[in-house]
This record gives C-alpha cells, sequence and structure tokens, in this order.
C-alpha cells in the first residue's frame, strides 16, 4: 500500500503528528522499531494541565497519575529551599499510557501504526523498513535522541531512570540536586507516581550513570527498583532546520527538548502538531511553503525561550559546587514565593532568573557568573 506519509518514531511527536494529518483525510503509517507503544519509557512525564489541552489530549485515568504539588531543590551541600507549585498546574503523566492514548487518537483518525517495524533508509520513492519499500510523499522522522548522536555529540549528555519502591518517595513532591561533581551539566531528580513509587534519575557529561544513580539510591535509603532505564538526552536546543526536501523532523529529533531540563512532552509535542497541520496544507496544496511554515510556527512559539534557556545552561556548566552553594544562600523566601504564585512550567527561565538571585541581587550574580548574565537579562 501506498501512503502520503510515513513518520519514523511512535512517541509523542509522531502520534501526534499523525493524528493531524490523518484527520484531513490523508493516508498515515507509523513505524515503532520497538515491540510496544510506550515503551521504553524514559520521559519523566511532568507536564502542565494547559500544554496537554493545547496538545489536544485530556488525561483518561489510567494516564493520569497525579498532581505535583512541591519541588524541593537542593544544593551541593544540602541546602534547600521548597517552591509551591500547585497554581503551575503541573501533573505527573504516566508516558506508557500517555503515548497509547495518542495512539489511539491517531488511529480513531484513520492513521496505520506498526510496532517493531523499523527505518532503514531512504528510497527514491520513499522509505525502506525492516519489512519492505514503502511509497509515500513527506517521511517524517520522528526516532527521538538517537537521530542526533551521529551529528552532535557534545550535545548529548548521558541518563539512567530507573523506577523505584521506597518510603522515602513523597506523593506530590518532586525532588532535585544539583552536584556539579557528581552530575555535571545536569542534575539528579526523584519524581513520584505516588506515596512510595517513583522515578528516579541522573544525568551529566561524561559520567557513568549506571554507578551514579546506584550511589545515590544508596545514600537515599531503602529501596527496590522494578525498572531500569538507560538513554541519552539532548540539551543543545533545536536544530539549524527542520524541513529539508520531503523529509520533515520533529520532537526530540529536531531537538525541541528543553535545554534546561530536557523535558520535552508539551514543546516537542507542539513540533508534531504543527508539522502535522503544514504536512496536511501542503498535500492539499503541493505548495512546499506550507512546509517552511512549520518551523517558523515553532520558532516564534519557543525560539525565544529556547535561546534564554541555552544561554542560562551555559552559565550555570561554568560554575562550581562552591559557587552552587553562593547562589542558594542568595535565594530568599521572598524570590521562591514569587515563583510559587506565578511562574509557568513550559516557559520557566523567568524562574531561573529569579533562582539565579539576579531580580533582589545583580550584583552577587555578576561576581559569580559573570558579565554574561547581562545577556539572560535583556535577551
Amino acid at each position: 500500500m501506498d501512503y502520503d506519509v510515513v513518520i519514523a518514531g511512535g512517541s509523542i511527536a509522531g502520534l501526534i503528528c499523525a493524528r493531524e494529518i490523518a484527520e484531513k483525510g490523508h493516508r498515515v503509517l507509523v513505524i515503532e522499531e520497538d515491540y510496544e507503544i510506550g515503551t521504553p519509557e524514559h520521559c519523566g512525564g511532568l507536564v502542565s494541565v494547559t500544554g496537554l489541552q493545547e496538545l489536544g489530549v485530556i488525561p483518561h485515568r489510567k494516564t493520569y497519575e497525579h498532581r505535583i504539588e512541591t519541588a524541593e531543590i537542593f544544593s551541593p551541600n544540602g541546602k534547600s529551599f521548597v517552591i509551591n507549585s500547585t497554581k503551575q498546574n503541573v501533573v505527573e503523566i504516566n508516558r506508557r499510557e500517555f503515548d497509547k492514548q495518542i495512539a489511539h487518537q491517531a488511529q480513531q483518525n484513520g492513521a496505520e501504526i506498526r510496532v517493531k517495524t523499523s527505518f532503514q533508509g531512504i528510497t527514491d520513492q520513499g522509505v525502506k523498513l525492516s519489512d519492505g519499500n514503502v511509497k509515500c510523499k513527506i517521511i517524517v522522522d520522528a526516532r527521538g535522541v538517537a537521530a542526533l548522536i551521529n551529528k552532535d555529540r557534545d550535545g548529548i549528555l548521558s541518563s539512567a531512570q530507573y523506577e523505584v519502591y521506597a518510603d522515602w518517595i513523597k506523593k506530590g513532591n518532586v525532588e532535585v540536586y544539583f552536584d556539579q561533581e557528581k552530575y555535571p551539566g545536569f542534575f539528579a531528580w526523584i519524581i513520584p507516581s505516588s506515596d512510595g513509587i517513583g522515578k528516579v534519575g541522573v544525568a551529566g557529561r561524561a559520567i557513568n550513570v549506571s554507578s551514579t544513580i546506584e550511589e545515590f539510591l544508596s545514600k537515599k535509603g531503602k529501596h527496590s527498583i522494578i525498572r531500569k532505564i538507560f538513554a541519552p538526552i539532548w540539551i543543545k536546543g533545536p536544530i539549524e532546520e527542520f524541513v529539508t526536501n520531503n523529509i520533515v523532523t520533529i520532537g526530540d529529533a529536531a531537538g525541541q527538548s528543553k535545554p534546561t531540563t530536557a523535558g520535552g512532552i508539551y514543546s516537542c509535542g507542539i513540533g508534531g502538531l504543527f508539522a502535522g497541520r503544514a504536512i496536511s496544507k501542503f498535500l492539499e496544496t503541493e505548495n512546499k511553503e506550507y512546509l517552511k511554515e512549520y518551523q517558523k510556527m515553532w520558532k516564534k512559539k519557543f525560539g525565544k525561550e529556547f535561546d534564554k534557556q541555552l544561554l542560562a545552561r551555559r552559565l550555570l556548566e561554568k560554575i562550581d559546587n562552591e559557587s552552587v552553594n553562593k547562589l542558594f544562600n542568595s535565594i530568599t523566601p521572598e524570590i521562591v514565593d514569587e515563583i510559587s504564585k506565578g511562574e509557568d512550567f513550559d516557559y520557566h527561565t523567568s524562574s531561573i532568573i529569579k533562582l539565579l538571585g539576579i531580580k533582589r541581587s545583580v550584583g552577587v550574580a555578576q561576581t559569580i557568573l559573570g558579565g554574561e548574565i547581562k545577556r539572560l537579562l535583556t535577551q
């Protein structure tokens, strides 16, 4: 069978893209190399309710885990502060079930989905798959970070995330641990699914994530590991071109995850949404200008925020633990309260600026981080 579009990758971006294209009556095939949609699950699963609404997904009972109430942030020396996140409307979702829910939306619209089928190359008339050649007009690359590994290894960090049973995991309370020696360029995290159940992860540049996460868990206390996932994450922002000839790149493959946290449910999902609508218009008109609109729309929505996140990442990667501890000492209760009352989970650079102490003490931040801090404020 011939298709209008073949989408390589059955995660959130690819599935939303398929849903949008199929809704307009076009023939769409989604291929997923793993044996199941939603597996392996290496996402923390945090997303705002408003973000989900914009993606056109209302989580059902299997998908929705619970609402996040607080986030406790730890410095290398153990100092911490707690952000009340109830006003940010952040929820933790089950990504395995979430992806299946979107897959069902796509299938109901007319898309075909095949698992245990891999993309093996481009042919003159379409694509070569593990189960044969398929003709198509548009190829969508939604293969995730794996598509970027050979292009720019500097943007890749190693990560590990375990599903854990432990009585120190508290429902509704996310924990984030900064330590530039243990997790250089990133952090460790605990994301609860319920009381006593959650996801524990670490990531960093040039570290052994297996031994690092084992050390982290041993210090936290008694626990049982029920699942282990190891995966690269991308922290260098969007690639230069989302569209090349008849190939459209979306999601993690396009670098659409946040440079600060590597979270991408919302930003990658929007990439799939915009791409799907642009591809539909192209198929209806054969005007390639519509394909270019996809990148313009995504950059308009996320470009400035991602630029700021990239700058914040460069600044934070420069500093050592002593500087991180000093920054934590400069964070006042007023700053924490200000963040708790009005920040947007999906656009969080303003939170970073406040947490750096810039709003209260520009002099302290400049002393620690240098003159580049002005760029973060003015971009």
